[in-house]
């Protein structure tokens, strides 16, 4: 019975002290049996863990070598999936201190200009040997109106090389079917610049009803600015004394092959002719404006107006001799050189 009650006693004690290893403020004052506990504020919360969480956990990290006999320490960064290099792929120059930065190219000064573009003598080059030709009928044109039909040419050509040329010119008309006044130039032309020559010759006149004019040329022509080609002639010698004749004409192209082509024609007297109806002072003035179509650059035909007027004294003998003052007409023809 005894050896019962000892045994019962040990098993309370043993439960007894299994409760306060449980219960760490078991025992304590204020804390009853049937106190509840406080409620967590963070009740259900997801909080993390209060010892810090490894970075690393989760990453498949690689087995560490061993480096002691390298003196190396493991990379800490082994097993990471590193963002990708942004500059990857790029031909990146090189940060060796072996290469040099690349100077500027240096600011260009006015002897650098000088040298690149040298001011060039006119004809200072040397120019081949060489003979060439150029044959342009400008006109070749025919008209009918109230004063009777006719036909007129201008020719314009020249043959020789860039610099030196002859220049053989002529124009006229022919009216019912007999041959009117006509004039031929010839000239010896030099050029002066890529775009004026000087010429000088003789320039012969033929009339109906007057004697044959010969009389010494000179002048000069070539291209203005804005493309207007310009000549202007001096004759001197027979009754006239001297004679200046301004001639200017201009290709407006309203397409690649339709071209309009203005023309004005001047002449100034330096006394009276009246054997040829030749006034001094402004003699006359033509101007013409031709439409032609070139079907090849070699050939156009063109239909044009062309009005003719005299002045001053000109205009004076024309009425003496009851003839018009002025005259205009509507013409049919062709452009063409070879």
């Amino acid at each position: 019975m005894k050896t019962l009650s000892h045994s019962l006693l040990f098993i309370t004690l043993a439960a007894s002290g299994s409760a306060f290893a449980q219960d760490p403020h078991a025992g304590h004052a204020g804390h009853t049996a049937e106190a509840k506990p406080a409620v967590d504020p963070h009740a259900g919360h997801n909080m993390p863990m209060a010892k810090a969480a490894d970075p690393h956990a989760g990453h498949a990290m690689p087995k560490a070598e061993d480096h002691s006999s390298h003196g190396a320490t493991t990379d800490p960064h082994a097993g990471h999936a590193m963002p990708a290099d942004p500059h990857a792929g790029h031909n990146m120059q090189g940060s060796s201190a072996s290469d040099t930065p690349r100077e500027p190219i240096p600011t260009p000064t006015k002897q650098d200009f000088d040298d690149a573009f040298p001011v060039l003598k006119p004809h200072a080059m040397e120019h081949a040997p060489s003979f060439h030709s150029l044959v342009v009928f400008d006109h070749l044109e025919a008209w009918d109106n109230a004063h009777g039909s006719g036909q007129a040419w201008g020719i314009d050509s020249w043959f020789g090389n860039d610099i030196n040329r002859l220049w053989i010119r002529s124009e006229g008309e022919r009216n019912e079917n007999a041959l009117g006044d006509w004039s031929v130039d010839a000239l010896y032309g030099h050029s002066i610049s890529p775009w004026w020559d000087v010429v000088a010759g003789a320039r012969h006149d033929n009339s109906r009803e007057s004697p044959d004019l010969t009389r010494a040329a000179f002048g000069l022509q070539g291209i203005s600015p804005y493309k207007f080609e310009v000549s202007a002639m001096a004759y001197i010698g027979g009754p006239r004394k001297a004679e200046l004749a301004v001639e200017a004409e201009y290709d407006v192209l309203l397409t690649n092959r339709l071209i309009l082509q203005p023309l004005v024609e001047a002449s100034i007297v330096a006394d009276d002719d009246p054997r040829r109806g030749i006034g001094k002072g402004l003699s006359s003035v033509e101007a013409g404006l031709r439409l032609r179509y070139e079907f090849t650059r070699k050939f156009a035909p063109y239909v044009g107006f062309v009005h003719e007027r005299a002045f001053g004294d000109t205009a004076d003998l024309h009425r003496d001799a009851g003839e018009g003052v002025s005259e205009s007409r509507w013409v049919a023809g062709v452009r063409f050189w070879f």
